[in-house]
């Protein structure tokens, strides 16, 4: 049977929902659909990632969480609207989120594991390909990263005062102020469902507020988002929101080695190798010697990833429900890798590295084609930044709660970005091909852009140097 927290629709059948949320979500959803198009983005971000996750209208027996609300609003928004032509990311998107819900839906082989993979699908696909027809240039990111800015300092006000005085002003729309306290330090957590969640989400938009700053036109508002991206981070006591956030600024120190990346990328390989060879325990390990500001759990999250590798044969197929036997608290898979394998088996965490790896690549060809704009060049550099730190934050949490918002976000800058670079430089789309005419040419192409060499082992003819436009 599905675990009853898993259920779409599980647990109480009584709608919870405060009449300030039903209110202000009457009035989002009409501006989602009464907006044109390019100002959609504000209300949509603002709603689902300040409004708290608990709160659900119940239709049905089944449970209708006020940010999925909004996603079948922006799908209603978007049925009529011209076709965005496919991209390789929506194509390893849409494939790692089929993969994960067959085999979730194979492995329980149960009425509720289809509810709750539906809700899964509604909620990442459909709140995917609604940020990408929201998010199709330039100006449409810019805007969006200013809304996170906006976001930032909502969130920075409100933690502060939790940690100040104790009390989570969300919480007056839940029904519990109650805040978390651990190790005698208080875990501010705003709407969020966890302390790690909302300083994974501020600590990660530390890159993109560098992008805004770097873009030139709302350096007021981005560095008013550096300070609250950092105050949310602080204010959440936990130790995976600064090691993103750390992430962040080691990602912008790196720019002066940006063309030795390779070098860089093989002499961290080899060290990790040698110290997995030259230590007692294996490298991943050193994960339980983290604790930068108490009551971390950092062991918890080194056996997790032990154990994930020792029962390769439990999950490879189709996933597990069994992981809560692997060890002492081990169905607390605080991972992001380890949550796609033990969900969906290997072919979905192989799924989840392949969309990871096309964004980094996407964004260095981009990169390389505007090196003659150094202002552009920096905007990718960012970006391919922000992706870092949430790979560091994905080692730490899983995006269970509306952070996933925040992270489709990002995922739908990218090719907005990619295929909208700045006027001075002409850049194609780096990887971009034609449309297949055959089922079988759709999702292979888009793999061999996330990973060339399997296809070509000479990278230079994967992404030949566009032509530069005399200005």
């Amino acid at each position: 049977m599905v675990p009853e927290h898993l259920k779409f629709g599980g647990g109480s059948l009584e709608s919870r929902i405060h009449p300030a949320v039903l209110v202000t979500l009457l009035v989002v959803c009409g501006l989602i659909l009464l907006l044109p198009r390019r100002f959609v983005i504000v209300p949509l971000l603002m709603a689902s990632l300040l409004i708290p996750v608990g709160q659900n209208i119940v239709l049905g027996g089944q449970h209708f969480l006020a940010i999925r609300i909004l996603t079948l609003t922006g799908l209603l928004r978007l049925a009529p609207a011209k076709r965005t032509p496919w991209e390789p990311i929506d194509k390893v998107f849409a494939a790692w989120a089929l993969l994960r819900a067959t085999a979730f839906c194979l492995l329980f082989l149960d009425a509720g594991a289809v509810f709750n993979q539906v809700a899964f699908l509604l909620d990442y696909v459909g709140g995917f390909f609604v940020l990408r027809h929201l998010l199709q240039d330039r100006d449409d990111v810019r805007r969006a990263i200013r809304t996170l800015a906006l976001i930032a300092l909502v969130l920075a006000a409100c933690m502060t005062n939790e940690k100040l005085t104790a009390v989570n002003v969300f919480g007056y729309l839940t029904g519990s102020t109650e805040v978390t306290i651990r190790d005698g330090a208080l875990r501010a957590q705003g709407p969020f469902a966890h302390a790690l969640l909302a300083g994974s989400f501020g600590a990660t938009l530390l890159p993109l507020f560098a992008w805004l700053w770097v873009d030139g036109k709302a350096r007021v508002l981005a560095l008013a988002g550096f300070g609250g991206a950092t105050v949310v981070t602080l204010t959440s006591a936990s130790s995976t929101p600064v090691l993103a956030y750390a992430a962040g600024i080691l990602g912008i120190l790196l720019w002066p080695l940006r063309n030795h990346l390779r070098i860089l990328r093989w002499s961290f390989a080899f060290l990790l190798t040698a110290g997995h060879l030259a230590m007692k325990a294996p490298i991943w390990f050193l994960i339980a010697r983290i604790d930068l500001v108490g009551g971390s759990s950092g062991f918890h999250r080194a056996m997790l990833i032990d154990q994930f590798i020792r029962h390769f044969f439990d999950w490879w197929l189709i996933g597990t429900n069994s992981n809560g036997s692997w060890g002492w608290d081990m169905w607390d898979t605080c991972n992001q890798f380890v949550t796609e394998g033990y969900t969906g088996g290997f072919a979905t965490f192989l799924c989840f590295l392949a969309l990871l790896r096309l964004c980094f690549r996407k964004l260095a060809a981009a990169r390389r084609a505007c090196s003659a704009h150094s202002a552009a060049e920096w905007q990718f550099w960012l970006l391919g930044v922000a992706f870092f730190a949430h790979v560091v934050a994905f080692f730490g949490i899983v995006y269970f709660d509306q952070t996933r918002m925040a992270w489709l976000t990002l995922l739908a800058i990218v090719p907005a970005a990619v295929s909208s670079p700045p006027a001075a430089v002409t850049t194609r789309s780096p990887g971009a091909r034609s449309v297949p005419d055959g089922p079988g040419e759709w999702f292979l192409p888009a793999l061999r852009d996330a990973w060339p060499d399997l296809a070509d082992p000479d990278p230079a003819r994967q992404h030949p140097a566009p032509q530069q436009v005399a200005r």
